[in-house]
């Protein structure tokens, strides 16, 4: 993919990051990780058996010494529920990384954003690589970013809904006002809906359900990785300027005449 980036001393030149879950097994996560060439993978702590190890184990198909592991804090309510599952997944998984989830509403799963600052600020204290999942709020990313978080991954649209960007001005202003990587997270359902994030200038886009829920996950799979591609390089190409009335595509100056 065009160009490499950075969250904390970790450099990523794949712009797609996936999950792990409602695949139908393992062996179709993996095949769908391969295709969609990500680097990393998000992993549910709570939701996952991470201290089996052996053979037919998630960590089996998805080695921790080839991809870069995610642990995530995914079903937690609160702050103390979300530090510690993200301790457990450093233990577990040896690294410093985690995705902050700390969840506000179960119908809606919209993040706490009160909560996922608290947590933030005793995770970054604790020397973690804090990515938060987090609401298309300017100035909650801001504030993250001010706490020392890695990234910021404003959501697109409510999880699992498909729904696409459902708020591109908010993602623009969110990229205007940190310096930190963005990251969309949630909603997207289909390659369109990837490429548009990274058109917008985003770093990079997390899904799982796209993918995993497609008719065929590991075409999906494949499509999230091209239109992940093709919006990076239309952002960094320029898109024309929009314009209200027609301009010709061929010059009108000396014009052959017709008599």
């Amino acid at each position: 993919m065009s160009g490499s980036y950075r969250l904390g001393d970790i450099e990523l030149e794949s712009r797609l990051i996936i999950g792990t879950g409602k695949y139908s097994s393992f062996e179709e996560n993996r095949r769908a990780l391969d295709a969609s060439g990500a680097e990393m993978v998000t992993i549910a702590v709570r939701r996952v058996n991470l201290r089996e190890r052996g053979a037919g184990s998630l960590l089996d198909h998805i080695p921790p010494d080839r991809f870069r592991l995610l642990p995530n804090t995914a079903g937690c309510f609160t702050v103390k529920e979300a530090v510690t599952t993200a301790q457990l997944g450093r233990e577990l998984l040896g690294t410093p990384l985690v995705k902050l989830e700390v969840i506000g509403d179960k119908q809606t799963l919209f993040p706490d954003t009160t909560a996922t600052l608290e947590a933030a600020r005793i995770l970054v204290e604790e020397e973690f690589c804090v990515l938060p999942y987090i609401s298309d709020d300017p100035v909650a990313c801001q504030q993250l970013e001010q706490i020392g978080c890695a990234a910021v991954m404003p959501l697109a649209a409510p999880i699992g809904s498909g729904l696409g960007i459902r708020n591109p001005i908010n993602i623009r202003i969110i990229l205007e006002s940190v310096e930190v990587p963005v990251i969309v997270d949630a909603g997207v359902g289909t390659a369109s809906d990837a490429a548009i994030a990274m058109e917008l200038g985003c770093t990079a886009v997390l899904m799982n359900t796209g993918i995993a829920a497609a008719k065929d996950p590991i075409k999906m799979a494949h499509a999230m990785r091209l239109a992940v591609e093709a919006g990076r390089l239309a952002y960094e190409a320029g898109r024309m300027p929009r314009r209200l009335y027609a301009q010709a595509s061929s010059p009108e100056e000396s014009l052959i005449e017709v008599r």
